[in-house]
């Protein structure tokens, strides 16, 4: 057993909604769950109840010419809890095919130069990122294709290989609302009647059990990982 096998392994979730009863609330709290049925400990990041703010700051701005710049002590904050983690995972709704910018602004100024990247032994190197992202999209919109290959390039190349992670997976969770989206040849959004009663039931428990599958898949891989 390795030194850092015989510790017990954390967790970093990071939840990116403003609403404590949304289902990306919920689905964080379900991903937490089990993470912690896996034998991790969770460290749960929620952004807005944090009170993080994602604007950049002077304090907080890339030194090109100095890698050792020491940042506010709010972002300092984060990095340990990002060094202090084996594996994260974010959990957020899917906007413009993106992150919401309170999660792309904790990367701007968290995942900072210094830190995440502009080192030649990345100090984020070996840990393992997964991205669970809710989108209003049926699962047979034709849109999800690109949609998942624009998070993929988006997150798992431009950002967490960038930064040194040695694995990055996306989960996109389809069907996240209750009435569902899709967008016409001519561009129009279409949206269908609201889901209820049992159907509304059967939808949110396949959404769930697609993230469970996620998360499981995420937790096995990290703990057979060499």
């Amino acid at each position: 057993m390795t030194q850092h096998d015989s510790r017990a392994r954390t967790a970093l979730v990071v939840v990116a909604h403003h609403r404590a009863d949304s289902l990306t609330a919920h689905t964080a709290r379900r991903a937490a769950a089990r993470l912690e049925a896996a034998g991790y400990r969770v460290d749960l990041l929620d952004l807005h109840a944090e009170g993080f703010d994602p604007r950049m700051n002077v304090a907080d701005q890339p030194d090109w010419g100095d890698r050792e710049k020491r940042y506010s002590d709010e972002v300092h904050a984060h990095m340990r809890r990002i060094l202090d983690a084996d594996v994260v995972v974010a959990v957020f709704p899917v906007y413009w095919q993106s992150v919401p910018a309170i999660l792309k602004g904790w990367i701007d100024r968290v995942w900072n130069y210094g830190f995440a990247y502009g080192r030649s032994r990345p100090r984020l190197a070996g840990k393992r990122i997964l991205w669970l992202g809710l989108a209003g999209a049926t699962a047979d919109d034709p849109i999800v294709e690109g949609m998942q290959t624009v998070l993929e390039t988006n997150l798992s190349e431009g950002i967490a290989y960038y930064c040194g992670f040695s694995r990055s997976t996306v989960g996109l969770l389809t069907d996240a609302e209750e009435r569902p989206q899709s967008v016409d040849a001519e561009g129009n959004l279409l949206v269908g009647d609201a889901v209820a009663g049992a159907e509304r039931e059967a939808q949110y428990a396949a959404l769930d059990r697609r993230a469970r599958e996620f998360v499981e898949k995420f937790a096995a891989e990290e703990l057979v990982a060499p």
